[in-house]
């Protein structure tokens, strides 16, 4: 065998090694799809898909509009979303430069004063030695041989990628509780307008019912009936009078910031709301349109790094420190020939015993692994579950709203009628206060379903991924 021939193909080897090395991370396959492959209910048009319908052409009325944009400007929550994003990118950095070795230049200076007679050899008298350095050097970079340090590298790539998905899903959820918050409090304005008005027409009815009693034409029964009418209006006034209040403090800590009154004044569902059509597209498609899955999912490619790591462990390291630069007794002589110095000190670890340590924590990474499949299908299966709400209540809640609405103009015409009889001396006044009541409910009913209706459009296109984009 020619040994010098030998001798460089196994140093050639080795450089490749160091340069191309090795990894230890187990092949990442995406988990297979743990819900059906269409919806139950709704239509899987992707024409459009939802997370391409920007939030400021989905939310269309002006007030509402600009809420949501003071939101993501002043929102503490998404504030904070971002500066995790800031840290995790500043994490992964730190993460990548590992794979460098880290050049230090470093100057020094070196005095000592002996006594004398410490040494045989030394003369009598006390001596001050003096020595200036210059250097630059390596210090304990590590040859990534089995792919240690790029696995923990792959790592903090993931989690900063997983950190901006959830940033993203952190302003998801803030556009579509502004949005839903600003219905509330229009729904609450309609409950307490209604309140009011159905209090001030109670309280005529109750006025007429003592006038009649005050005749001897009413009995005491038809004045407390009234009575309780009245009563039971107030409470609701006081009652949706605490709610708009509160969903004003809501907003405003949504928001960030105080709220002009004027943006909050008008909110009112006795208009003509109406949100763009979102197509529901595949469910596989969500994979690709949630934050929240997205972030799931890198959050399982960072276990899989963190395996190579832990195996990695178990194989020798090998360790590199080496300076190299000038030294002298004088300054002045520092740079001139014959005062160069180098050092060279690697180092090899190999494991010998560990107490299972190595096995314990390659183990722990294993099962992270498991448990982040399983939280990464759980995303999967709600996002199914809340999209296919969304399309359940998509194909339903107009067939409700219209009964709804035919319901309260059949009790606003049986009101009428009753009036008229009670008024003709057909029917006692406990046949008027019956309607009034059922009036009333369903007057509630059709608002409280007319809100049902809009937040069942916004989930939906939560749900899908929108609104991210502007």
């Amino acid at each position: 065998m020619n040994k010098p021939h030998f001798a460089l193909s196994v140093i050639g080897a080795f450089s490749l090694t160091l340069l191309a090395g090795c990894t230890l991370e187990p092949k990442y396959q995406r988990p297979a799809l743990p819900v059906a492959s269409n919806w139950i209910a709704g239509n899987g048009d992707n024409t459009r898909a939802a997370q391409d319908i920007g939030w400021k052409a989905f939310f269309n009325e002006p007030a509402m509009n600009q809420l949501i944009g003071m939101s993501l400007n002043n929102n503490r929550d998404l504030r904070v979303a971002a500066l995790n994003v800031d840290t995790a990118r500043a994490a992964f950095q730190i993460d990548r430069a590992a794979l460098l070795p880290t050049l230090n230049a470093s100057a020094g200076e070196t005095n000592q004063h002996l006594p004398g007679g410490l040494y045989s050899t030394q003369t009598s008298g006390p001596v001050t030695y003096q020595q200036y350095s210059a250097n630059l050097g390596v210090t304990s970079y590590e040859v990534d041989l089995f792919g240690r340090v790029r696995s923990l590298r792959d790592q903090g790539l993931e989690t900063f990628l997983a950190t901006e998905a959830t940033q993203r899903a952190t302003q998801i959820t803030l556009v579509s509780e502004v949005a839903s918050g600003y219905l509330s409090l229009a729904a609450d304005n309609d409950l307490l307008k209604l309140a009011i008005n159905t209090a001030n027409s109670q309280n005529k009815s109750y006025d007429l019912t003592k006038r009649s009693y005050d005749s001897g034409i009413s009995t005491s029964q038809d004045l407390v009936q009234a009575e309780t009418t009245v009563r039971a209006a107030q409470a609701d006034i006081a009652q949706y009078t605490r709610q708009v209040r509160q969903d004003v403090n809501a907003l405003t800590l949504l928001v960030g910031t105080t709220i002009p009154q004027n943006l909050l004044a008008g909110a009112t569902l006795q208009q003509d709301w109406k949100f763009p059509q979102t197509p529901a597209g595949l469910p596989s498609d969500l994979l690709t349109r949630r934050p929240d899955i997205i972030a799931a999912e890198h959050t399982l490619k960072a276990a899989n790094a963190n395996i190579g790591a832990a195996r990695a462990a178990f194989f020798p390291s090998i360790t590199l420190t080496g300076t190299a630069g000038s030294e002298s007794g004088s300054l002045s002589k520092l740079f001139d020939g014959g005062t160069g110095a180098w050092s060279f000190m690697p180092s090899i670890n190999i494991p010998i015993f560990d107490g299972g340590v190595n096995q314990a924590n390659l183990d722990i990474a294993k099962d992270t692994k498991k448990i982040d499949i399983a939280n990464y299908e759980k995303a999967i299966q709600t996002a199914f579950k809340e999209v296919s709400d969304g399309l359940a209540g998509q194909a339903t809640y107009k067939d409700e709203l219209l009964a709804r609405t035919q319901d309260a103009d059949a009790n606003q015409r049986n009101y009428g009628l009753s009036q008229m009889r009670f008024k003709g001396g057909i029917d006692n006044y406990l046949s008027v206060l019956v309607a009034q009541r059922s009036l009333y409910s369903a007057q509630q009913t059709l608002i409280t379903t007319q809100l049902a209706q809009l937040n069942q459009d916004i989930s939906l296109y939560k749900a899908l991924g929108g609104g991210w984009k502007e």
